[in-house]
């Protein structure tokens, strides 16, 4: 005899079921999982946009049911600003490492939320470039070693890690900047709370919109999954606070 069976968790119908090409211990995959689910909760999956740049995110159009283009280093925002301006009736995003959108896109990244264009950016912040070579990026932190700073980061020379939610927040032209972290359950929840919530200001045509996401490099970071976690908890959060620095209303929520 059936039984009636409540399904309680399945993939969403904006993520592929592909085989992902990401390290294992990765985190990206979680981040991708909660800009899906947030697609499929809003009903927007038929009108959605993704831009991918080069990076570990290279490869984003494999793993979404969406639209996607591919852009040049660090040209995301501009790409997404051509498109959006063309469809304002899209719902556009990009999806950007820190070595992307905090190196060379820097200029782009700025001034287009300066501009208040009407886009929403998922930006993934590892402290490191992953996908080529594990480089120090601007993210990385003091003393933090890497392919190009074997003896750790220092500061005298290259300078502190840039706080992109807290530079962006700091322009004067509404939008919503947050800062999340996806190494624990509760966080991950939170990050989803803040994914929603980018997406809803864009579906209300009300504002730039961007969540930075703690995320892990177990790879280049030289350190297993479940250390790399704990490594992100112990050193990344204090440098890089959660929270909400900036809203359209002009409320700031940190936690």
């Amino acid at each position: 005899m059936a039984q009636d069976v409540d399904i309680i968790l399945s993939r969403p119908k904006a993520l592929s079921d592909n085989i992902t090409h990401y390290c294992p211990g990765c985190t990206h995959g979680i981040i991708h999982r909660l800009v899906a689910e947030t697609i499929d909760e809003l009903g927007i999956r038929e009108r959605t946009a993704g831009v991918a740049p080069v990076g570990c995110s290279v490869l984003a159009y494999n793993y979404f049911n969406v639209d996607f283009m591919e852009a040049a280093h660090g040209r995301a925002p501009a790409m997404a600003t051509g498109f959006k301006r063309l469809r304002p009736d899209m719902i556009v995003f990009t999806y950007q490492g820190d070595g992307d959108l905090a190196s060379i896109g820097m200029g782009e990244i700025i001034h287009a939320a300066n501009r208040g264009e009407k886009f929403t950016v998922i930006f993934v912040n590892n402290a490191i470039y992953g996908m080529t070579g594990g480089q120090m990026a601007p993210t990385t932190l003091p003393g933090q070693k890497t392919t190009t700073s074997p003896l750790g980061r220092d500061v005298t020379t290259a300078g502190y890690p840039i706080r992109m939610a807290e530079l962006l927040s700091s322009l004067r032209t509404p939008a919503y900047i947050a800062r999340a972290a996806v190494h624990d359950p509760m966080y991950i929840i939170d990050a989803k709370r803040k994914i929603k919530r980018a997406f809803s200001y864009q579906i209300a045509n009300k504002c730039f919109s961007l969540v930075e996401v703690l995320s892990t490099c177990p790879t280049n970071w030289g350190l297993s999954p479940t250390v790399s976690l704990e490594w992100l908890e112990k050193n990344m959060r204090p440098y890089y606070p959660l929270g909400t620095f900036k809203t359209p209303e002009d409320e700031v929520e940190k936690k």
